[in-house]
Parts: structure tokens; sequence; C-alpha cells
């Protein structure tokens, strides 16, 4: 089948820049991964894309842009035009031999409940000023069909693991704002699933007590101690008892969760919440991993992994990082919505009933032609 070459773009929950990547790929067992490459974004854009977040919470229509929203997504559109550009000049990247580009936005509201998911950012504005193809929106039409809008990750996750040099069941965790897991075993249809909070609930509390945007490395979480009750309240809660498929929304979780604590004590707490929540999702695995492949910046925060190989090694399986198994953990979400653009133009599935919930498997996504 024909190769195509695809630029993916991320934004993901935890705000804090746009990631990059290229894939040369078929858009199912073919993959030639790229270089891949990050830009932060400035305070500025940070603190607009969480008022962003604010104003949308009124939103009971997903193409209504009240407030701040069309300004933010004018913004954002421009900047990942930027990143593009940008990306294309430090790679030697020909703009021509793009194909397609897989444009995620920024997810300002998601409530799988009402069958509402938004996220911002102007496809066809990006595609007029790069002169490519775009392929974006690509979480409407799982939710149309009754699913849930998430987790979109879980069939790139599938195709790398069917690539990997041992056959044993694999957990992929992608831990950014939001954390989710992908179950992959030989003969079984993936399972995934948002598990719970991520970065997003350690950044706004090491933000509101520090002044800082989040924890570098664990490196606050390391001088505290965990409060194991509020760990247990916590867990306690409906949505862990709840089983797949299920999604969150970045403020489903807040930090108030360890209000009372020291910085460094929260900072812990809530790094182990994350692990803990990540760990006893396995209870839904069709079967237990042997392997956790660690990606996002959660990867980089030592005390949450602390705590995830603690927990995991009791059932002797093992945690990575995606480094180690051969994988960019920085680049993989960019790397997927390159995947998910080709399948998308090939018309192949991109959510399942096994990941999403939606009734049958369906494709996705509006394509956009550059105008000119």
């Amino acid at each position: 089948m024909t190769l195509l070459r695809s630029i993916g773009l991320m934004s993901g929950t935890s705000m804090d820049g746009i990631d990059v990547a290229l894939l040369d790929t078929d858009g199912l067992g073919v993959i030639h991964r790229g270089p891949a490459r990050e830009y932060a974004y400035p305070v500025s854009v940070r603190r607009n894309i969480a008022k962003a977040l604010d104003d949308a919470k009124v939103l009971t229509e997903r193409s209504t842009r009240p407030g701040c929203l069309s300004e933010v997504e004018a913004e954002l559109t421009s900047r990942h035009c930027e990143a593009v550009r940008q990306f294309l000049l430090e790679t030697g990247i020909e703009g021509a031999s793009i194909d397609v580009i897989g444009f995620h936005g920024q997810t300002v509201l998601h409530r799988p409940d009402q069958a509402l998911t938004v996220q911002i950012g102007d496809g066809q504005a990006l595609a007029d000023a790069l002169d490519m193809p775009v392929v974006y929106d690509l979480r409407a039409n799982d939710m149309i069909h009754g699913g849930q809008g998430a987790p979109l990750v879980p069939i790139y996750h599938a195709a790398l693991a069917a690539g990997l040099a041992s056959a044993e069941p694999v957990a992929f965790v992608n831990i950014g704002g939001i954390s989710n897991v992908t179950f992959v075993s030989k003969g079984q249809d993936p399972v995934a699933f948002d598990t719970g909070p991520g970065n997003a609930l350690i950044d706004q509390w090491v933000q509101a007590h520090a002044g800082i945007p989040f924890d570098d490395g664990g490196r606050i979480a390391c001088e505290g101690t965990v409060d194991l009750d509020i760990v247990e309240r916590c867990l306690a809660m409906p949505f862990f008892a709840k089983g797949p498929p299920k999604s969150l929304d970045r403020n489903d979780f807040s930090p108030e969760l360890v209000t009372g604590l020291e910085l460094s004590d929260g900072a812990r707490t809530l790094a182990a919440i994350t692990a803990q929540s990540i760990f006893v999702s396995a209870k839904h695995a069709p079967v237990q991993p042997k392997t956790w492949i660690i990606c996002g910046g959660g990867r980089k925060n030592v005390i949450l992994l602390k705590h995830l190989e603690q927990l995991v090694q009791k059932t002797g399986a093992r945690v990575i990082v995606a480094e180690e198994a051969g994988f960019d953990g920085g680049a993989l979400e960019a790397e997927a919505w390159a995947y998910l653009a080709v399948r998308s133009l090939k018309g192949l599935p991109i959510t399942f009933p096994q990941t999403t919930g939606v009734k049958v498997s369906v494709t996705g996504g509006v394509l956009a032609r550059p105008k000119n």
C-alpha cells in the first residue's frame, strides 16, 4: 500500500506547547518515524489557553466561540502554522513532500456524557496558510456514533506494539495533563481509556503555591511525603470504580484534593494519586501487561515513576520509559495524529468499541484542502 508523508500536530492538556512529528506510513503496519520537535508556548499563551478553558465551560454547542475563544483559536492556529514552518526549516524537509497534516487543536471542553467535545483550531485556515491538506476535528464523528471521543491514540499504540521484538502483553501509558492507557496483547483487541489525572493537577498545584509552571523532574515532590488518606479518598471516587469506556475533561479533577498540605507534600501526594490510578487500571486489561511503557511529559517525573514502579513490580511486571523501547516518548501523540490523518484520508477506522465505546468502528476527521 502507498506510503504517505504526514505531519502530526499535538497541543495537549498540559498546555505547554506544540509537538510536531513526521511519519511515512500506509496507515497500517508500515511506520517510518521521522524527526520530531517541541515548540514551547510563552507564558502569555498558556494564560490565554487557561482563560479559554474557563470561557468554554458555558458551551452547549461545539461550533460557538463565546468569550475569548475566537481570539485564542486564531492565535493557536497561527502558532501551529509557525511551528510547522520552523519544523520544516530545522529538518530540511520540503513542504511539497508533505501529503497531509494531522491537526489536533486545543481541547477546551470534553463532556462525553453530553456527546460534546470541543477542540479549538481552524483547520481550513491552517491548510490555506501552509498550502497543505489538513485533517482536523478527529474526535467528533466518534461521538456522533455513540463514542466517548477519546482516547484516539490506541490504534497507533497497537501498530507500534506489533513491531516490538517481544510479543508479551504491554501497556502504553501516556501521562499528559490527563493519563490514558492502552492495553495490547497478541490475539486480543486493544483496550484503552483515560485512567485519571496526569500532570495537570501537579502543574496547577505548584503554579498556585510556588509560582512555577511544573514540578521539573519531580524535584519538589521528592522533598515531600504521601498523605495516604487523601490517596485512598481520591481512588474511592466514582470515576475509578467505573469500567471502560471512559474519558475525562482536564477540569474533572481539582488540586483542591490536597488543600491544606505543604507544597512538597501536595506534589508528592498528587504524584502518588496519578501512579495509583494508572496501576489500578490494569483490572480492566484483557491480559495483565508484562511491560508498562510510559510516554508523555510525566515520564520525566522521577517520583511519579518511582511510585508506579513500586506498584507494578509487585505483579512481576516492569516499567520503562518509551525511549527504552526505541520510541520518542515526547512525540508519540504527535506521531499518532500523523498516523490518524493518513487513516482518515484512506477512510480507515480510527476509533473502536473497545477504545471509545463507539457503537461500530468508524473513521473520522474533516479534510481541509488549501483554497489556492
